[in-house]
């Protein structure tokens, strides 16, 4: 028998899909469907970074310009795939937007071979991209530059006009190594994350290593997660599911939205390829309806933070309506209260 979830931090995560002929209004309606999460009083927004698709390939240039059109909601990424990424220069990227949101940042990474790889790896390394270190040792060497270690001896130097220190990543803002999140669908990303006191983002996509059923299997990651966490440093578990309702919206769109979900439906009914991957069903369907099924969730109940993973290619409108009706007719229901969340920047 679950236990009833208890919510006290709602997020969205969104694929910023764009024209190809027109990305700017693409990029400028996920900007707007930002402002407008926090309006309604969502505690985050997250980006999800793309490579060679119509989406957002650089989360740090994007959540620079969230941060601009935005108060308080925390600003995320989901998930910037480390591989093509230098650890230095990509801190420096994410410090400067950070100090620019006043500390608002959370930053999701995956390891790992990274997406395309085969295609546009030697463009980022300039020659054969399966020689450099793909691991997590990669997220480590970013963390260590976070941390605002400095470089060199104790007594070497810097001179810039007007000014002489000692070097190290700027601008440093000793918070954002806190708020490091890292994205696990197996039992070894959870064991990483939690030996190493980072985040956890846990979604609608798992791996079956010890079960064929996704909620046990998810379950199972979040405990091996707990497990491993240092007690004085703890970390924060952030649930995501496609999560539709259908009361806000008109005959001909509620349609549209199931014949999504029942598309996708046959991915959730068995393991997936020789990873075994599992799918979570998505949540279509009225408030009352959604509720019913997050609170038999029993892997839902081992966390006080959702996420709405909202679905790739639906319009700006059908987003406003999805975030509408879920912060108004399911999110209260759950426990959660407008602003009770406590603000990145405060914690």
């Amino acid at each position: 028998m679950s236990t009833t979830p208890q919510i006290h931090s709602i997020a969205f995560l969104t694929p910023g899909n764009f024209p190809d002929d027109d990305p700017y209004a693409g990029l400028e309606d996920t900007l707007r469907l930002f402002e407008y999460g926090e309006r309604l009083g969502f505690d985050g927004a997250w980006i999800r970074q793309r490579h060679l698709e119509h989406g957002v390939g650089s989360a740090a240039v994007f959540l620079a310009a969230a941060g601009q059109r935005t108060e308080r909601i925390e600003l995320g990424s989901a998930v910037i795939p480390i591989g093509y990424e230098s650890p230095f220069r990509l801190a420096e990227d994410l410090s400067t937007a950070d100090v620019l949101s006043r500390g608002r940042l959370q930053v999701g990474f995956s390891a790992g071979v990274p997406p395309h790889a085969e295609l546009m790896g030697h463009l980022v390394f300039d020659g054969d991209w399966r020689g450099y270190d793909l691991s997590y040792n990669r997220i480590g060497r970013l963390l260590e530059n976070l941390r605002g270690g400095y470089l060199g001896e104790q007594d070497t130097v810097i001179q810039s006009p007007g000014n002489t220190q000692r070097p190290r990543l700027q601008p440093h803002n000793p918070g954002l190594v806190d708020r490091i999140w890292y994205g696990g669908a197996g039992g070894a990303s959870s064991r990483w994350a939690g030996q190493n006191g980072l985040n956890l983002l846990t979604g609608n996509i798992v791996y079956g290593e010890s079960s064929d059923d996704f909620v046990q299997a998810q379950s199972m990651l979040i405990a091996e997660y707990r497990r491993l966490l240092d007690p004085a440093r703890p970390g924060r578990i952030a649930l995501g599911r496609v999560i539709v309702p259908l009361d806000g919206a008109d005959r001909a769109t509620r349609a549209r939205y199931r014949a999504y979900a029942a598309e996708r439906y046959e991915r959730t009914l068995k393991p997936r390829g020789e990873r075994r991957v599992l799918f979570a069903p998505d949540l279509v369907g009225t408030a009352e309806e959604i509720l019913e099924r997050l609170r038999a969730d029993a892997a839902f109940t081992q966390t006080s933070e959702l996420r709405l993973e909202l679905p790739y290619e639906f319009h700006r409108e059908d987003y406003e309506q999805i975030l509408h009706d879920t912060v108004r007719l399911i999110a209260p229901e759950l426990g959660w209260r407008a602003g009770a969340a406590v603000p990145a920047a405060a914690a």
